[in-house]
């Protein structure tokens, strides 16, 4: 049986808002959204392949962290804020941080240009970014957390004839941040999530 060689399902912080959508149906356990993303981990394991996800924000997001962590460093006054390399996991989550603080986890969002950039939200834009960082916090025991969105200029080989240069902009259009304290009782549900997700994996490789 495939489940044998399996290894045990644990959901990685930057996923874990695909465990808490909710089902349609109250019959339901899980959701559709939850289980697609679950199919896929299960073939990820049985073949061997991680799903490959590229786009443009994505890349602009890798190409310019750096230079995102260290410019809101600066304007935020995070004192020797330098990317975290480190890997965390514990029997549920797994995931590795942006940006770790005294007190505070921080998680770099880059914006794809000036239209993309949260400025006059209020809430966090996209929940799954709520439930990621619950999860930093947990696997790192801080109890604050700070999505922190930068705009930065986009790399030349990224452009596609859109050249957007923000570097004359003051500081406070190119940086949102959005503070979340820990909140156990989300942790628990997310990790009754894991333990459902489990029970699913199991149903679809006997």
């Amino acid at each position: 049986s495939i489940s044998l060689q399996m290894k045990e399902f644990k959901i990685r912080a930057s996923a874990s808002g695909k465990l808490m959508t909710n089902p349609r149906s109250k019959s339901e356990v899980l959701s559709k959204t939850t289980k697609s993303y679950l199919q896929e981990w299960t073939k990820e394991q049985i073949y061997g392949f991680r799903k490959n996800i590229q786009s443009k924000y994505l890349t602009k997001g890798n190409e310019v962290e750096d230079a995102a962590i260290d410019y809101a460093s600066e304007h935020l006054g995070w004192l020797f804020a330098i990317k975290n390399e480190e890997y965390f996991e514990d029997e549920y989550f797994c995931g590795t941080p942006d940006v770790i603080l005294e007190d505070t986890i921080v998680d770099i969002k880059s914006s794809w240009d000036c239209f993309s950039f949260p400025l006059f939200f209020d809430v966090i834009p996209n929940k799954d970014y709520y439930y990621q960082l619950q999860t930093y916090m947990h696997l790192t025991g801080k109890r604050k957390a700070q999505l922190c969105y930068v705009l930065m200029n986009t790399p030349e080989d990224l452009e596609y004839g859109e050249t957007n240069d923000y570097s004359q902009i003051d500081s406070k259009y190119r940086i949102k941040t959005f503070d979340i304290d820990y909140d156990e009782e989300v942790i628990a549900e997310m990790q009754e999530k894991v333990n459902q997700a489990r029970d699913y994996i199991k149903q679809i490789t006997i």
